[in-house]
């Protein structure tokens, strides 16, 4: 899928944001507690699909620590960036496909949903991390 941005000058920073992307896909379905939350700025905010506000790599890894050991055994989820708004050139709001779905690929089952993220990152030293991001489950009528 096609990154859409108003601005197509910035290659190696929407190559950047799809890798932090891709390492969150990556880190969620190993369930690597710290490489998620590597992905972090240390005051980052974020709000798990749930509606639970964190405040803080400290609160985000206390609670990843709890939920994403054991969350993959039935399912599966892919990270795919849709759209970039560049805000800043150190700031990048970052709207992403997510899709659960069951361990064979399957869109159906208890664990099967989509989502639509929102990461707002900052690049901080050349590395771009995750700073104010929102899960929304999407709701099918």
């Amino acid at each position: 899928m096609t990154i859409t941005t108003a601005d197509t000058t910035r290659q190696d920073d929407l190559d950047a944001l799809r890798d932090v992307v891709a390492e969150l896909e990556r880190a969620q379905n190993a369930e690597d507690v710290d490489a998620f939350v590597a992905l972090f700025r240390e005051d980052a905010i974020w709000t798990t699909g749930g509606g639970r506000l964190l405040v803080g790599r400290d609160a985000i890894a206390d609670f990843t620590r709890t939920v994403l050991p054991g969350a993959m055994r039935e399912s599966t989820s892919s990270y795919v960036p849709v759209h970039v708004l560049f805000l800043r050139p150190d700031v990048a709001a970052v709207k992403v496909r997510q899709v659960v779905t069951g361990l064979d690929g399957s869109p159906s089952g208890d664990e099967a949903y989509e989502g639509s993220p929102m990461y707002v990152m900052t690049k901080e030293d050349g590395r771009w991390l995750l700073t104010a991001n929102q899960n929304t489950v999407v709701v099918s009528d």
